[in-house]
Order: C-alpha cells, then structure tokens, then sequence
C-alpha cells in the first residue's frame, strides 16, 4: 500500500511537472528547428538569367544551363536568336530552330518586332530647282522701254479663285517660278482653291507663299490669327503677304488715319512673324502708298503694283522685292488673264534668298 502510494505520488510529480515546462516538444528531446522551408529555398537551382536585350543589328544568343535539359530531348546546341536592322535574312535564317530549353523559335516574330514596319526617312536636301525664262503674253502690253521687266531674270504670278483650275506644270514651264497664292480676306474668308493651289503649285515645283488682303473693319488680331489658322507654316515657303490697298468693292468704307493704319498693320505683321519665323512682305498701289506708307516700313520688303511705269517712277525711293508690272497676263495653263510678276535681283540672288527662307 505504501509503496503503491509512493509511486503514485511520484509519478503524479513528474506529470505535472511536465506540463509546467515551457520547453517545447523539440527542445525537450534535443532537436533542431525543422529546416523544411529554409532548405527548400536554398537548395532551389537559380532560375536561369534573362539574356540582355541587344541593339538591333547585334547577335544576341540565348544561353541555357545544361541541368534545365528535359531529359526525354536530345542534347541541341541552343540557336542564336538574330536581330536584323532592316535587311532581308536569308531564307535559312527564318528556318524553325529548337532551344535546348526545348521551346521552339518563332520563325518571323523576331523580325517583325525589331525591324519598324515603316521606318521614317530623312528627305535628301532638295538642290535648286530649274529657272524657266519669261514665255508670257500680255493682253494689254506697256512698252516700259529700257526698263523693260523681261530684263528681270525671274518672273512668278500671283493667283486666286478667279484664274480657276491652274495646270500648274504648264504655267511653270512659261515662266512662273514662284506663285503668291490668294489665302485669306479679314477674319471670315478662305478663298476656294487656296489649298488645291497650295498643293498643285508645290508638286510642280514652284516656289510659293499666300497672302492675305485686309480689311480695316476687322481687327489686326483676328485676321491674323484667322490667316495662321488656314495657312500651313512651310519652311519652303515664300514670306507671307499682307495686302494693303483701298477696295471699292468692299462693304468695309472705312478711311482710318495713317498713325491708325500703320499701326493695325504692325500688329498684323509682327503676329505673322512670330508664328512663321519670316518677315512678311508688304503688297501696296500706288494710291496707297501714297496716302499712307511713303517713309515707312523701311525695315521691310516691299511688293509693288506698277503696270504703266518703272517702279521706280511710281515709287521714287522706295525699294523694291517683287514687282507686279502686269495684271492682263496671259499664259499656257490659265485660262483668262492673270498678273505677273518680276524678282529685284538675279538668278544666283533668287536662290540665296529663297535658301535663307526669304530673309
């Protein structure tokens, strides 16, 4: 009974004292941590490096460890993948090819996603473009004497709705090397044909601008923001116009005062200049020019109607860029008249001037 006792007590001890124990099972019997998680992470292959992207033209060539073989393929020597830049492969390069990783290579992707499906090409500098001699007639001709503008090396027209369809190949060839293209009027008005005549007179080789007439009822801001909207800004192009003239078959018949219309002219300009990054050139009559524009503007080039004198009869003094010495023009490619026009200066100064984009 006693020791039955005891021993019941004894182990009774050691029961509870096992239970009060903060030891864990582990620690209790000496064992490590279980090191499942960490091993597994350890002892995984590292997965296999991504190949650098190479620069189009180079070979770059896919590298894969042997140890990530599929064991029922046979041993293949991984393929280099080719980049072209823009050469046609030969056929045996778009032949399937097989990767020791045992993913096949796409036969056209490679080439279709480096190669640009329409690459952008830089325009070879265009050389100087032919200057045709003067073929025009004239329906109402003005013997100008010495001062003949034949004497001119390079002749143009200036064109609106009126002259209709232009065959501008034809009108070239006669002698139009440079058109001034009728664009817009104030703040509300496109003419018609500008932008076939902008494009047509372009294909055919023409140097051309468009020019705009004003109106002294609108103001300088919206015609000008009104000729920016519609005119395309072409580093090829011609300076653009302002048309400045007394109209007596516009509604508009109001007569401002010179201060008045130098300024609204200035602030039509400077708005063209900054926008096109050229100079605009002034386009007057002489009963204009008379009233208002005589000592003025001295810093700009000049356009000048004169169809019965010499400029420099009509407009002692004043230089010159372009001279309008006929508004009965006629010629191969129009129908009906159409004006001319003559260049100050030379072939050579023709060509320097318009390389410099009309400065």
């Amino acid at each position: 009974m006693r020791l039955s006792t005891l021993s019941s007590i004894v182990f009774g001890c050691l029961v509870v004292a096992g239970c009060r124990s903060t030891s864990g099972p582990e620690e209790a019997l000496n064992i490590a941590p279980s090191q499942d998680i960490t091993s597994a992470v350890s002892a995984a292959p590292a997965p296999p490096p991504v190949p650098a992207v190479q620069p189009v033209g180079q070979v770059s060539a896919l590298v894969v460890p042997q140890q990530q073989v599929a064991t029922a393929q046979p041993q293949i020597p991984p393929s280099p993948v080719l980049a072209w830049a823009g050469t046609v492969p030969e056929p045996r390069a778009l032949q399937p090819a097989t990767l020791s990783a045992g993913m096949p290579v796409p036969v056209e992707k490679p080439v279709a996603m480096l190669v640009p499906s329409a690459p952008q090409l830089e325009q070879a500098p265009q050389g100087r473009s032919r200057i045709y001699g003067h073929r025009f007639r004239d329906a109402k001709p003005i013997n100008f004497g010495k001062a003949s503008p034949k004497k001119h090396a390079v002749h143009g027209v200036d064109v609106s709705r009126w002259q209709g369809d232009i065959d501008w190949e034809k009108l070239r060839t006669q002698g139009a090397n440079f058109a001034y293209i009728k664009a817009t009027d104030g703040g509300d008005h496109l003419d018609p044909m500008f932008r076939k005549n902008w494009k047509r007179a372009k294909d055919a080789g023409l140097k051309r601008g468009a020019y705009h007439f004003f109106y002294w009822c609108r103001t300088a801001g919206e015609q000008a923001e009104w000729f920016i909207r519609n005119v395309p800004r072409d580093p090829d192009a011609l300076p653009p116009v302002i048309d400045v003239e007394y109209n007596a078959e516009s509604s508009c018949k109001r007569r401002l005062s010179s201060t008045k219309v130098r300024e609204k002219m200035q602030v039509f300009m400077d708005m063209l200049e900054r926008h096109y990054g050229k100079r605009p050139v002034i386009y007057t009559a002489p009963d204009f020019y008379d009233d208002h524009l005589e000592g003025h503007f001295l810093e700009y080039p000049f356009w000048l109607r004169s169809v019965a004198a010499h400029p420099s009869k009509v407009y002692p003094g004043r230089k010159w860029l372009f001279w309008q010495y006929s508004g009965s023009g006629l010629s191969q490619g129009v129908s009906g008249k159409i004006d001319l026009n003559a260049f100050y200066g030379s072939e050579e100064q023709w060509h320097n001037w318009t390389a410099r984009g009309g400065a």
